[in-house]
């Protein structure tokens, strides 16, 4: 059982920096210079780093004494309950302690004090890995017989009733509680490589200023990238995709070293515990079918020409004569600009999950007033977004709040990850209240969609409407076909480090390269992709969480089906939709994945789900198709 989950990223992997108080986001932002209510409360976890450190010594050492459990499992249902109490107490507050540091760190990423805090929580991680390494070899020499005794008549085992059953489907993958531990122990040189990159991404990569065709020195980190690379003059954006990755190009060699590093590892874990490939390894953990990712996979190569039929719509609302990797993330209607403060995208966030039951917008209407959210950007802070939580306490989200209509998107999406941790932390105990980030990113990208829905209905005019259909194209274009993009690429980089081969970065930079220029139709002259941009894969830190970053695909799909579903059943009066989702969110882990979205009404076996997705991008063209040739010709 996994100690403590990673934080739940954000659908864009980095969001552009905001301008408080009317300070160009160019300039440096201090955070001592931002009022406290757009931070979060992290003396809720701790009053102080002193007291966080005082907590953490005390924990390592209960960790330290866990093992006197070692060989007293079989002695009797009271033994084995205090063990797995134990047990759940100690990842509980091993959760406080590594949330609040990684939080810390994230605030600024250029201090050591917080950056040694997060190394420290990490450490006492997998001390905790190592010293509970024994368990479940232990607990499968037990009978099940024995097992089922003693879940009658304990009732603290109940809690554990689903973990029990997940121990034992785990026997042909578990070794002796030895060679379990010194796994183990080798779970910290495991995580190395993306400590490393993850440094010299946010702290010390020498990332380039230019200026931009207004006079503006920018410097092109991951967020001023994001912003910038938004740009309405086509020339700013050529120049800032060209400086960007001319930057990343430089350490290709090092980033390519870190990743292969990192597969490695994958690839160990895969022989140590006996699986077949190193997907059949990450997938295992929720019970998660190899067949759905390599379905996915063939289901999007499949529909390439809606992609391409996007990319050609796209060009031509851009007015452009061609169109190029550049041109992907500029706005495609001009005329519409429009900013928004923290307080307007809290409202619009309210208002657009309303459909979800006023029970669920009053808790998230508190949780974004009472700390949960630190909002706004500042030199050094972490770049992107994510949502965490600690059980008994409540969620915690980080921002990068720009004000733009990505923004709001991302608050709405991290904030279905926080009530999906919110309302099962509240509905299961401990054992069961974590869920698999196979569910966890349907929670927020159905808040994604009800927030588009919210917006149409009030779209002022046309071009509004234009832009926010617009918008929806393009979470499809970036999720379905983007991130599985992602998905195929981390499949064939691990199937050719499983056949031996040497992946450095320049070899990574090519396959990727052929990837994404058959992807975007640069042969078929639909979209052009220069090779320097080839090293876009360095940008992509979900390639080290290990086959991750295909469930935002197959989350998109499934949260397509069930806000369609609730928001027909609300025009009818109907509520059975709403409340079998918000079943969903409260059951948290306490069934296999497949299982709960199966009883909210999808199935991911099929294909079926997927094309319901491509015949709403299909429509949303068309509808796009209808506004354009309706307008006056200018």
């Amino acid at each position: 059982m996994q100690s403590f989950a990673l934080p739940l990223a954000a659908l864009s992997f980095a969001a552009a920096p905001s301008a408080p108080s009317g300070q160009p986001a160019s300039k440096e932002i201090d955070r001592s210079h931002l009022d406290d209510k757009y931070k979060w409360k992290l003396g809720d976890l701790y009053a102080s780093d002193q007291a966080w450190a005082k907590a953490k010594a005390a924990l390592a050492k209960k960790v330290a004494r866990f093992e006197q459990r070692k060989g007293h499992l079989s002695d009797g249902p009271k033994p084995l309950a205090d063990a797995l109490s134990e047990l759940g107490t100690l990842q509980n507050e091993l959760q406080r302690i590594t949330v609040y540091a990684h939080a810390r760190s994230d605030e600024d990423t250029r201090l050591a004090g917080p950056r040694a805090m997060r190394a420290e929580a990490d450490s006492l991680a997998v001390q905790l890995d190592t010293v509970t390494a024994w368990l479940r070899p232990e607990l499968l020499t037990l009978p099940e017989a024995t097992v089922r005794t003693a879940l009658a008549r304990e009732k603290r085992l109940r809690d554990w009733a689903f973990y029990l059953q997940d121990v034992l489907r785990w026997k042909p993958h578990t070794l002796h509680a030895e060679e379990e531990r010194i796994v183990a122990m080798a779970g910290e040189l495991s995580i190395a490589p993306s400590a490393v990159y993850g440094v010299l991404k946010d702290a010390d990569l020498p990332y380039p200023t230019i200026k931009l065709s207004t006079g503006e020195d920018v410097r092109l980190d991951p967020a001023g990238y994001a912003r910038t690379r938004t740009s309405r003059n086509r020339a700013d954006r050529v120049k800032v995709f060209q400086a960007f990755f001319g930057a990343l190009k430089t350490f290709e060699r090092t980033t390519g070293a870190m990743l292969s590093a990192q597969l490695k590892a994958h690839i160990f874990d895969r022989d140590v515990h006996h699986f077949n490939s190193t997907l059949e390894a990450a997938l295992f953990h929720d019970n998660i079918p190899v067949d759905i990712y390599r379905q996915l996979v063939k289901d999007v190569n499949a529909n390439l020409p809606t992609l391409h039929r996007y990319l050609k719509l796209r060009q031509r609302m851009l007015g452009l004569p061609d169109l190029g990797y550049e041109d992907l993330y500029a706005p495609l209607v001009n005329e519409v600009e429009r900013h928004y403060s923290v307080e307007e995208a809290v409202s619009m966030a309210l208002a657009a999950v309303a459909p979800l039951g006023p029970e669920y917008g009053k808790k998230l209407a508190h949780g974004l007033q009472a700390g949960w959210t630190d909002f706004l950007p500042s030199t050094g802070k972490r770049a992107g977004a994510y949502s965490t939580g600690v059980y008994g306490v409540h969620p915690y989200q980080l921002l990068n709040f720009n004000g733009q209509w990505d923004d709001v998107s991302t608050l709405a999406h991290e904030a279905g990850h926080s009530m999906h941790t919110l309302l099962a932390g509240e509905s299961q105990p401990f054992p069961t209240s974590g869920y698999a980030i196979f569910i966890a990113e349907i929670a927020s990208t159905l808040n994604e969609n009800l927030l588009l829905h919210r917006a149409l209905t009030e779209a002022r005019n046309q071009q509004e409407r234009l832009a926010l259909l617009g918008q929806r194209l393009e979470i499809l274009r970036t999720t379905l076909f983007r991130q599985t993009m992602f998905a195929e690429f981390e499949l064939a980089i691990h199937e050719r480090a499983e056949k031996g081969e040497a992946l450095t970065g320049e070899a990574l930079s090519t396959a990727y390269l052929e990837l994404v220029r058959r992807y975007y139709g640069h042969d078929k002259k639909i979209c052009n992709v220069p090779e320097l941009y080839g090293d876009e894969w360095s940008f992509v830190p979900h390639f080290y969480y290990d086959f991750y970053v295909y469930q935002y695909a197959t989350s998109l799909i499934a949260s397509t089906a069930l806000s369609k579903a609730i928001l027909d059943e609300q025009a009818r009066g109907g509520a059975a939709a709403r409340d079998r989702y918000l079943a969903l969110l409260a059951a948290g882990g306490s069934d296999f994945p497949g299982n709960l979205l199966a009883k909210a009404g999808v199935d991911l076996t099929t294909s079926a789900p997927f094309q319901a997705a491509m015949q709403e991008m299909n429509a949303v063209m068309t509808q796009i198709d209808s506004i354009l040739s309706a307008a006056p010709t200018k």
